[in-house]
């Protein structure tokens, strides 16, 4: 385990050293961004997966940081190297990982800051539901962009975390992949219209209806009456009654949506006004 960046960037460097084989060229850091992970311990293993998934994808340093406030007061930090190959070369992505207990999980911005890598954009996952706090605030005040997953925040509160997100709006750009799963049907409803659009009726996460029917509300510029059955991924929309063809194909996993919101770097709009009348 180490205990400042200092040794973390020792770490790494002989880490990469140590992968170059004799006679080929040396293994090199080509990091494209930095991407932060809030990761509560209950998001732990999902964490892992996702990063996984994404592989070669964005060659990145990714900083997993691991709160732990009920914990006597301490930093841990260890650092791995994921590598790839290219050509003759060898490409690497760095994961350094970081359990921050006690008050160290109250302050994360003070450990963050000195790991990013100088020149690149700052993007955060935050895993679970925000508390939208000094926490949470000190982590979007140093990214380019946080991700979140609403479908992860609780049912009963969603529409005021969606309040609490839009305050955030002109502070950092925001994804949601809730969002983002919804595009392929918003696609469908598009081809469909004209409607009138009085009710939507969709079986679907609550996150999922609740950002559809805020879509059409801020699209159409009148309110939308939702209807919701549960179901754990988008399964059907009505409006006013009528089907929406199913959009075809299957729809993308976790890690392929998280990889599509690294290659975004600008606001999008029309989800922040979608959100604003999901949460009115």
């Amino acid at each position: 385990m180490a205990a400042n960046v200092a040794q973390i960037e020792r770490e790494l460097a002989e880490t990469r050293d140590s992968l170059t084989e004799p006679g080929r060229a040396p293994t090199l850091r080509t990091s494209v961004m930095t991407h932060l992970a809030w990761v509560p311990p209950e998001w732990e293993e999902a964490a892992e997966r996702t990063l996984a998934g994404l592989a070669e994808r964005h060659p990145s340093r990714t900083i997993l940081l691991f709160p732990q406030p009920n914990e006597p007061d301490s930093l841990d930090m260890d650092a791995s190297l994921q590598s790839f190959p290219f050509g003759d070369k060898a490409v690497c992505a760095e994961v350094v990982r970081v359990r921050l207990c006690g008050e160290r999980a109250r302050h994360p911005a003070s450990v963050v800051t000195p790991l990013l890598v100088a020149d690149l954009p700052v993007f955060c996952r935050w895993r679970g539901p925000p508390p939208f706090d000094e926490v949470f605030d000190e982590l979007v005040g140093v990214v380019d962009r946080l991700i979140v997953d609403s479908t992860e925040w609780p049912s009963d509160t969603l529409s005021q975390g969606y309040g609490e997100l839009a305050q955030r709006f002109d502070r950092t750009a925001v994804s949601d992949i809730a969002w983002a799963r919804t595009e392929r049907w918003r696609r469908m409803l598009a081809s469909a219209w004209p409607f009138e659009a009085q009710e939507i009726s969709v079986r679907s996460t609550y996150a999922q209806a609740l950002l559809l029917a805020g879509w059409l509300r801020s699209r159409l510029g009148h309110d939308v009456a939702i209807e919701h059955e549960p179901a754990d991924v988008l399964v059907s929309v009505h409006v006013d009654g009528a089907a929406i063809d199913a959009p075809p194909g299957e729809a993308p996993p976790s890690s392929d949506l998280l990889s599509d919101e690294l290659d975004r770097f600008t606001r999008d709009r029309i989800y922040e006004e979608s959100v604003r009348a999901a949460a009115s």
